[in-house]
């Protein structure tokens, strides 16, 4: 496969994943431009491995973590009742992913790769660079943040 319907094929589902892990679409173009520059650079290289969809997503995830310019998510919450308000599922989402940004990186990483990629501690670990107690350290930590804000419910 050449890198050319590479990139066709993965800039999607790239900018996608990007976008649920940064919380800001314009940083996740960011992101995956400057990724799918260096995959292009690298493409021999990258294209030999099994996987390189996962190659390149990890790279995603990494430019994510070590990405400079950090943005600042400021969130106000109502507490006023939502009574019957069909908005307020809408209101919610954007509460938690505005809680979800102002987490740290690392745990925001884990979060995106458990429940929004599916991935299990092996790959998030592998993903990360770092061990499986980490990743479910991170994990419960990030979660227990989210808890303390009522957004999400002790069955998760």
């Amino acid at each position: 496969m050449t890198f050319e319907e590479f990139a066709v094929q993965q800039a999607t589902p790239l900018l996608r994943y990007a976008t649920v892990l940064t919380g800001d679409p314009h940083l996740a173009q960011d992101v995956v431009q400057e990724v799918l520059l260096r995959a292009q650079q690298r493409w021999a290289r990258i294209s030999a491995v099994d996987s390189p969809g996962a190659y390149v997503k990890r790279m995603v995830t990494n430019e994510f973590l070590s990405w400079r310019r950090r943005r600042q998510f400021h969130l106000t919450l109502d507490d006023a009742s939502h009574a019957a308000d069909p908005t307020t599922s809408l209101d919610d989402r954007d509460a938690l992913l505005g809680l979800v940004g102002r987490l740290p990186r690392k745990q925001r990483a884990a979060l995106v790769l458990r429940y929004f990629e599916d991935w299990d501690d092996v790959e998030i670990a592998a993903a990360l660079g770092c061990s499986e107690v980490t990743v479910r350290s991170h994990i419960s930590r990030a979660l227990a943040t989210l808890r303390a804000a009522d957004l999400v419910k002790e069955s998760t």
